[in-house]
């Protein structure tokens, strides 16, 4: 997260340059590239602000513990497996959902608890189940 906000916040400054450099003044009313790249650099601006929200919130994360069948919260790692064997690791965190993190080369997506399978896997423990589009998985871990 910290390199894409190093990457955005650049990038909106970039586009902030071009929007008011004097090449980009509107010869006309329908010269739009000026408005255009003001427009962008607004985007990028908010993007970078929501990416830095994001890195303070998961800075100051405190990871909970699970044991147990303990119920699924926030910092949980969840580990579900569908019938014919496919494992998928999910981690509850505060931001950034759809995240996809690699831990001792395997995949772990972050989900929010606003979100669908978020809300889904909210208050749920071992054994139980949870459908995922036209799949069922059942809760194996939480950790």
């Amino acid at each position: 997260m910290a390199a894409d906000l190093a990457v955005f916040s650049i990038a909106a400054k970039t586009a902030h340059a071009a929007s008011i450099h004097e090449e980009n003044i509107p010869d006309n009313k329908y010269d739009t590239l000026s408005l255009e790249a003001s427009y962008v650099a607004q985007g990028q601006a908010n993007r970078a602000q929501e990416l830095k929200g994001a890195l303070h919130a998961y800075q100051t994360l405190t990871l909970q513990q699970f044991e147990g069948d303990a119920a699924i919260r926030l910092t949980a790692l969840v580990t579900l497996e569908a019938e014919d064997g496919e494992v998928r690791l999910l981690f509850i965190g505060p931001q950034e959902g759809g995240l996809k993190l690699k831990l001792n080369h395997e995949e772990i997506l972050v989900i929010t608890p606003g979100s669908p399978l978020g809300t889904a896997l909210i208050g749920k423990s071992v054994g139980d189940q949870v459908n995922l589009g036209k799949r069922d998985f059942e809760i194996v871990r939480v950790c």
